[in-house]
């Protein structure tokens, strides 16, 4: 009990830390100054009481506008590159992420609050397209015991919708797949799965195609089992004992209580589902000209390429499709020790999130990029943010984004192909490049640091616009890395299940975002429409240092 004690009054103490460059006025900050941040300084990783709103806007800026989704609330807002919101779209449901479509409607992933089982965050299990005014036009659930859409869904050309479900084992199916149970929790494990669905208005919807990554296991713990071989010998395999997919130490009841009401876990968890979530696939990207799905899979420290071309008989096997594998992988980029070659060291991404493709006709086009959050960095006090909240014993009882040491930044990538098109492996066998061909670490290495959530994607003008998720901060880049455009989510809601708990688990975060999205002037879906400042605008949430707790 008493570490957990020690825990939430440092995650009070995260909270409510400051410094000088965080309260600076509007008039003083200048871009100078954001980037002059030192890393070991006193930054608070919340950002609680950094400045909210517009920070820096040039003349450098794209013009277009933001959509985004304030965690735990129900709104979707749409921004002007002023900071002000120009439309939103109101629901009783919590949403992370959403899609502005070319008709102005908006496809947004929600939280149903009655799904059962999962409880990792990122929950969905309910896809709803919205008109301009907010009138609901298709409603489409998917949940049972079993599976749940989660994180994120991506529209294909022909208007059907690419989703992440999980796809749950029980303990005996899992230890069936190969899994050793020593490294499995009572409740079993979620992997995860892509399901195509056709929207049938106004409630219903098709699966029309689907792979699952419980067809494409390989492992070398139960000889006896269908799947055994050698993990170095099937790198387009998955391996169900992989090191970063096992559960970790189990909690107990106390434990999770005081996690839920710390914000850190929701409603469904349990000691039991501890580490069920083993790969948490967190974002899917479409690739039209290549008919092919990337997912990225933080579970494993990894992107995966599959084909699309396959039929979901083909996809659950490995022959038939474009390219000739099935739904084996295609590509896997990250850590090539999951698949037997190198070490822990070779690992190159750490709990990333929001891979896309490029799109035709960008800077960059075809080549992948994604957000990589949580690297570590040698000269770290703690190996994570999570291991420093856990520690809970430095000497100021606080947390400083430099005494983390992680950092976080954005890669960008194009996979390496034979003269036919084909993904292959380097002489070593591992799947290429050794490093990214692009990246973007801020100045200090540590102000863009977010463990969690966030994203970024290419402008067709060669901009970047960057989502870091923890604290709620948006930034533009250019061509040569400067920033061009900065805004602080100030906007805070306090949206729960009807059972009392959190939507999503944010702790501390409380002006976190896990996604935005920025749409040029001239999209099809804003034309016509009145984009000036709504009035009056939304309230912003404005955080007060509470008054200290009166002496024992």
């Amino acid at each position: 009990m008493m570490k957990f004690k020690v825990l939430f009054l440092l995650l009070v103490a995260i909270t409510l830390f400051s410094c000088k460059t965080e309260t600076s006025s509007k008039e003083e900050k200048t871009l100078v100054e954001v980037r002059e941040w030192s890393p070991d300084d006193t930054r608070s990783l919340s950002g609680v009481m950094a400045e909210r709103g517009l920070i820096y806007n040039s003349e450098m800026a794209t013009d277009g506008f933001v959509l985004y989704e304030p965690s735990n609330g129900t709104f979707t807002y749409l921004l002007n590159k002023e900071g002000e919101v120009v439309h939103s779209w109101t629901s009783d449901l919590n949403s992370m992420n959403s899609y502005l479509q070319p008709n102005g409607h908006l496809i947004r992933m929600e939280r149903d609050e009655n799904f059962p089982t999962f409880a990792a965050g990122g929950q969905s299990g309910r896809i709803r397209e919205y008109d301009w005014d907010s009138n609901i036009v298709w409603d489409f659930t998917y949940y049972n015991e079993k599976e749940l859409t989660h994180h994120d869904i991506e529209i294909l050309p022909n208007g059907n919708i690419l989703a992440i479900s999980y796809d749950a084992l029980t303990p005996e199916e899992a230890k069936a797949a190969g899994r050793d149970p020593e490294h499995t929790p009572k409740a079993g494990i979620w992997l995860d799965k892509i399901i195509e669905i056709q929207p049938i208005k106004p409630t219903d919807g098709k699966i029309v195609w689907e792979w699952r990554m419980r067809d494409h296991l390989i492992q070398d713990h139960d000889e006896n089992a269908n799947n055994y071989g050698v993990i170095s010998d099937n790198p387009r395999k998955i391996n169900i004992n992989t090191p970063s997919a096992e559960a970790g130490p189990p909690m107990t009841e106390e434990q999770v209580a005081q996690m839920k009401k710390m914000g850190f876990m929701t409603s469904n968890a349990t000691v039991d589902n501890q580490g069920s979530d083993v790969s948490h696939t967190n974002a899917v990207s479409y690739n039209p000209k290549l008919d092919q799905i990337v997912i990225s899979v933080p579970g494993f420290g990894e992107i995966f390429v599959i084909d699309h071309s396959t039929t979901t008989q083909e996809a659950k096997g490995s022959t038939g499709g474009t390219y000739g594998h099935g739904g084996d992988l295609l590509y896997r980029w990250g850590n090539p020790s999951n698949y037997g070659k190198g070490t822990k060291e070779d690992q190159t991404l750490h709990g990333q999130h929001d891979i896309k493709w490029i799109p035709e006709g960008y800077p960059g086009e075809g080549n992948l990029m994604v957000y990589n959050n949580d690297i570590p960095h040698p000269d770290n006090k703690f190996p994570s943010m999570w291991a420093a909240l856990a520690g809970a014993n430095t000497p100021e009882m606080s947390v400083k984004i430099g005494d983390v040491g992680n950092y976080s930044a954005i890669y960008e990538w194009a996979i390496p192909t034979d003269t036919s098109g084909n993904y292959t492996l380097n002489e070593d066998g591992v799947f290429g490049p050794s490093e990214p061909d692009w990246s973007y670490v801020a100045p200090d290495k540590f102000s863009m640091y977010s463990a969690f959530i966030s994203g970024a994607h290419r402008l067709k003008n060669g901009h970047t616009l960057i989502t870091q998720g923890m604290q709620g901060r948006f930034i533009e880049i250019d061509e040569n890395k400067e920033i061009v455009w900065e805004y602080w989510n100030p906007y805070k809601y306090d949206y729960t299940l009807p059972d009392g708990s959190v939507s999503q688990p944010v702790g501390p975060f409380i002006y976190g975002v896990f996604r935005s999205t920025l749409y040029p002037k001239g999209h099809p879906g804003l034309a016509g429409r009145e984009l000036t400042p709504v009035q009056p605008q939304p309230d912003p949430f404005i955080f007060k240092m509470p008054p200290p707790e009166p002496a024992e």
